[in-house]
């Protein structure tokens, strides 16, 4: 009999503020027992229980999809941040950003015979974000007064499933334990520290002020997802795509990321590994978000985003 396939999220019912760990199968939620990242280090003994509780389910089994309000489906104790992985993107970034005077074809060509070079002997470039500015894929978001220049980033992200340490390209998938959907958003004039340009970027203002990381809806384990380098992200502001692009252009792939991050620090079970965000961010379009803009989001397999952004409203004066 082949697996009923389901996907894992975290919750709250109506007037109970309590979060829980379900499991999201035909639209009916089934409550677990212990935290999600309880589920996911155990998961070599909770997995066909979940397995054997997601074929039992019937159309009046548990909760209704729509009687529950879905909170971000992971609490990573670590956030790891891959910047400059989509091919395409960093091409698009050089052109943008080209001395005057230089021919744009020529920067373009440059840049991708520089980020083949860097495929095939580079290593990523990470940043760590702080998992405080994880938010659920509905909630709303407040865009800081402090600046206009906030920005979308659609991203797959890894969940690890168990502690990896030093591991190798060939051994990174089997410590990952499935895929989320996260949007980083960036406040583009804090990428880089104007009063101290030799230190470079400042990831910290940049990235994470409340709700920068709207993350899910759904953790689906690896087995259910298939080959994360053949999936879709798709990015619509107001209705309109701005991101679509395949995980095939990325630069180095879930595999290298999860190995080249474990060299450094042990990944744990829960840990979010962000992947990178492809081509056509705000800054490419010259258009960053605005009150009222709805975001939506979706990546092949993991449900949908859908961001409304508002305005801060604060005292004057208020400034980071």
């Amino acid at each position: 009999m082949a697996e009923t396939q389901y996907a894992l999220i975290r919750f709250q019912e109506t007037g109970d503020a309590k979060a829980r760990a379900g499991l999201l199968a035909g639209g009916r939620v089934l409550p677990l027992d212990g935290d999600i990242n309880s589920l996911i280090e155990h998961w070599d003994t909770t997995e066909g229980e979940l397995d054997a509780l997601a074929a039992s389910a019937g159309k009046d089994t548990g909760l209704a999809l729509a009687d529950v309000q879905v909170l971000a489906p992971v609490e990573p104790v670590q956030v790891l941040q891959t910047g400059a992985n989509y091919r395409k993107h960093v091409i698009d970034l050089a052109a943008a950003h080209r001395e005057p005077g230089q021919d744009e074809e020529e920067v373009r060509a440059k840049t991708a015979a520089m980020m083949d070079k860097r495929a095939g002997q580079g290593t990523p470039y990470f940043f760590i974000g702080l998992p405080t500015a994880i938010a659920s894929a509905t909630a709303d978001l407040t865009l800081p007064s402090y600046s206009n220049s906030h920005d979308w980033e659609l991203e797959l992200a890894a969940v690890i499933g168990k502690t990896a340490f030093r591991v190798t390209p060939e051994e990174a998938l089997d410590y990952v334990f499935g895929y989320t959907m996260v949007n980083d958003i960036t406040t583009r004039e804090y990428v880089f520290r104007k009063d101290m340009p030799a230190i470079g970027s400042d990831w910290y203002r940049a990235k994470n002020a409340p709700g920068f990381l709207p993350t899910g809806p759904l953790l689906v384990p690896a087995k259910f997802f298939g080959d994360p380098q053949d999936v879709r992200v798709t990015l619509k502001l107001n209705g309109k795509a701005m991101q679509d692009e395949s995980t095939q252009d990325m630069i180095f792939g879930v595999a290298k990321l999860v190995s080249e991050a474990s060299q450094i620090m042990p990944l744990r079970p829960g840990d979010l590994v962000l992947t990178g965000s492809p081509a056509g961010n705000g800054q490419h379009w010259g258009r960053l978000l605005q009150d009222g803009d709805v975001m939506e989001g979706t990546i092949t397999g993991l449900g949908t985003q859908l961001i409304h952004c508002k305005d801060e409203v604060t005292t004057e004066g208020s400034n980071p």
